[in-house]
């Protein structure tokens, strides 16, 4: 609850309501236009920051691959864009990105943080855009959920922690905070390990039921869409 901490999400709230906003009165390719912008920074992100800690002589495999949940979240929406069909994509990041974007931006804890501006403001675009992304889809694209999307992203993401658990233990690493708890003051986040990831277990479903009937709200319902 910094001034600082203050500013940052006012600036990334503003930008997001405004692109959900200002989507309503666009054109199909005016949208469009928007979501391949929104697609090539998060795939510029996502080359471009390993290969800078690789070439700095800092990368490595136990805290630079894309396995945190954001991570994997800015991986889909980079391509999300450029599918044709984007369903089952979208039924997953739907879900993982808004809950991870908003747990990054309420309890942000940069891992790799190299203390330059770029890392800084990389952070809070990419996980900005893994927040706002699939909203546009559903705002202004058309796209929704079917109650089946619930148990399949839970289901994926149990895939996820199964592979991802023994590989954290293999090389040292703590992707999807699944060796350690997050080093934030995380309400989610009870007791040590492995106590706060059943808790994660348990938190999971009623995010997932919330995120799934509060999709069912269209700002076409409020604002005309552009014809």
């Amino acid at each position: 609850m910094s001034e600082e901490w203050q500013r940052n999400n006012l600036i990334a709230l503003t930008f997001m309501f405004a692109l959900i906003f200002v989507g309503r009165f666009l054109n199909k390719k005016q949208n469009s236009f928007v979501l391949y912008t929104m697609g090539v920074i998060l795939m510029f992100s996502s080359i471009y920051s390993p290969l800078r800690s690789y070439l700095s002589g800092n990368w490595n495999i136990a805290t630079d691959l894309p396995l945190h949940l954001c991570g994997i979240s800015a991986l889909i929406c980079s391509v999300l864009p450029f599918l044709k069909r984007k369903q089952a994509l979208f039924d997953f990041v739907f879900y993982t990105g808004i809950i991870g974007g908003i747990m990054s931006m309420l309890t942000p804890q940069m891992n790799s943080f190299d203390g330059s501006q770029f890392a800084y403001l990389e952070y809070y675009v990419r996980h900005s855009i893994i927040l706002v992304m699939p909203i546009f889809l559903l705002q202004n694209y058309g796209m929704g959920l079917s109650r089946k999307s619930m148990i399949n992203t839970f289901l994926n993401l149990n895939i996820l922690l199964i592979i991802i658990m023994p590989f954290n233990f293999y090389v040292g690493g703590n992707y999807m905070y699944l060796a350690e708890p997050p080093q934030v003051n995380n309400p989610l986040v009870i007791g040590e390990w492995p106590y706060y990831v059943l808790w994660f277990e348990v938190f999971l479903v009623p995010l997932l039921l919330f995120l799934f009937y509060l999709s069912k709200i269209r700002l076409s319902q409020i604002f005309r869409p552009a014809v």
